[in-house]
């Protein structure tokens, strides 16, 4: 008797523990699934944040390359009008009656623009403050300029002569390369590389390229501090040409005059401040030799002239760079630079055109 009942309790006993394990287990099912599930959702959350995210920077990135080429566009025809501008000033001038034919500082071409809101300028025209077009708007671009007289400038092609370096303009260059400081190593250099770049008899596998601007001089081999230094000096123009004596600095009329010193050529700018040289006679009467104003050197006149232009819009800057030709009646665009122009601009003569004091 006592036998059965120790059976039966212990049937009793192990079928409890079995319904344990199997509730146990039941559980530990319950919450695995849940533990998936959970994960499930955390996954599905990020992918739909990740996609979000990226269709977000998707339509931002589109919005912000949309807006920069409009305001390219908008810069680049907003500079085209002011070159265009710049032209029919420098046209007027040509053909501007009662003028004596000189090139002068006192000449509305040689004020520079300030800079100054593109609206402005619209206001002055039928006192229109803002154009219809509701896509361009001008409240936050700024505009400045300036042209400047290179014939006021040393050309580096007069070193070209015929098939050899022009002993005047050797002489000229000389000259300067010795005021600031420049081994004369260096003159020899580039006198050979304009003649060169300049000749045709060799054939085109041996002519060097010939540079656009001054600061393209290193592709001749010529040290950047150099370049910098004669920057404010020099120029390079499609042909030879004359100095203007209303428009170059003392330097520039010191180097270009045979027996010139800088007191004569210091004494021919004060000179012209108050009354600009109406012919070649004016400035030789001031020099002791008049030797040293020659009508093979010196002018009174200029055709070449550069113009620069400066956008600020909506915190960006555009800035381009022309060289136009100038004669009576007829002013045209040799080239034009836009962009990132170099820091040599910054070395040239003449009142400078103002920057902004950050640009993003």
């Amino acid at each position: 008797m006592r036998a059965r009942n120790v059976e039966r309790w212990a049937s009793r006993v192990l079928r409890g523990r079995a319904r344990n394990a199997q509730r146990t287990t039941h559980n530990a099912q319950r919450a695995s699934q849940a533990g998936a599930a959970l994960l499930t959702a955390m996954l599905t959350v990020t992918l739909v944040a990740t996609f979000a995210a990226a269709a977000m920077w998707q339509q931002w990135r589109a919005i912000e390359v949309e807006t920069a080429e409009r305001g390219r566009i908008q810069s680049a025809w907003i500079l085209v009008g002011a070159l265009d501008w710049s032209r029919l000033i420098l046209r007027e001038d040509s053909l501007a009656q009662g003028g004596d034919g000189t090139d002068n500082l006192s000449e509305p071409w040689a004020v520079p623009l300030q800079e100054a809101r593109l609206s402005t300028f619209l206001a002055a025209n039928r006192n229109v403050a803002q154009v219809e077009d509701a896509s361009t708007d001008t409240a936050d671009a700024f505009l400045s300029g300036q042209i400047t007289d290179q014939q006021g400038l040393l050309n580096l092609r007069n070193l070209a002569g015929d098939k050899q370096v022009d002993a005047t303009a050797q002489r000229q260059f000389a000259r300067l390369f010795d005021y600031l400081g420049l081994p004369r190593q260096q003159l020899d250099q580039l006198a050979q590389a304009v003649l060169l770049a300049t000749t045709r008899e060799g054939g085109t596998d041996n002519t060097l390229l010939l540079p656009q601007s001054v600061a393209q001089l290193g592709w001749w081999g010529l040290p950047q501090q150099s370049v910098t230094a004669l920057a404010p000096h020099v120029t390079l123009l499609p042909v030879r040409t004359l100095v203007n004596l209303n428009t170059a600095s003392a330097v520039v009329l010191w180097a270009s005059a045979d027996g010139l010193d800088m007191a004569d050529a210091q004494r021919l700018v004060q000179r012209r401040e108050s009354q600009y040289f109406r012919n070649l006679a004016d400035a030789a009467e001031l020099v002791r030799g008049s030797s040293a104003i020659s009508a093979s050197t010196h002018a009174v006149a200029s055709h070449y002239f550069e113009v620069r232009g400066r956008l600020r819009l909506d915190g960006a800057v555009v800035e381009e760079r022309s060289l136009v030709f100038k004669q009576r009646g007829d002013v045209r665009t040799l080239w034009r630079e836009r962009g990132g122009l170099s820091a040599l601009d910054d070395t040239a003569p003449g009142p400078k055109m103002p920057r902004p004091t950050s640009i993003p």
